[in-house]
């Protein structure tokens, strides 16, 4: 089965930064791409990156661009380095991955939860002083 297993979570300061990680493993697709989203408490879940691996393109929402990196690495793994960290930032993390046929194209939307399979178990992300 398809499991991603998430860590790297936890309280930081404002300024400070995490590393997240997801461990993607038991699948085997003609192409996939990844996605990280948020959680704050009121809040409906928002996307923060994603990537398409096959070709590293990468969107991210404007409230994190230039703070958040989204990588991934030959293992399927998915990591979202976080930087300058605000206390908006608050929010239960999840990676997420969408199984895809042929080279859809690959945009902003992908930022859309809807689009994806498979997800994380959510891991807390907690900025404040």
């Amino acid at each position: 089965e398809v499991q991603l297993v998430e860590s790297g979570g936890g309280l930081v300061q404002p300024g400070g930064s995490l590393r997240l990680s997801c461990a993607v493993s038991g699948f085997t697709f003609d192409g996939y791409d990844i996605g990280w989203f948020r959680q704050a408490p009121g809040k409906e879940r928002e996307g923060v990156a994603c990537m398409r691996p096959s070709d590293r393109s990468t969107y991210y929402a404007d409230s994190v661009k230039g703070r958040f990196t989204i990588s991934s690495d030959r293992f399927k793994n998915t990591y979202l380095q976080m930087n300058r960290l605000r206390p908006e930032d608050t929010a239960v993390y999840y990676c997420a991955v969408v199984a895809r046929h042929g080279s859809a194209w690959f945009h902003s939307g992908y930022l859309r939860e809807e689009l994806y399979n498979y997800w994380g178990q959510g891991t807390q992300v907690t900025v404040s002083s």
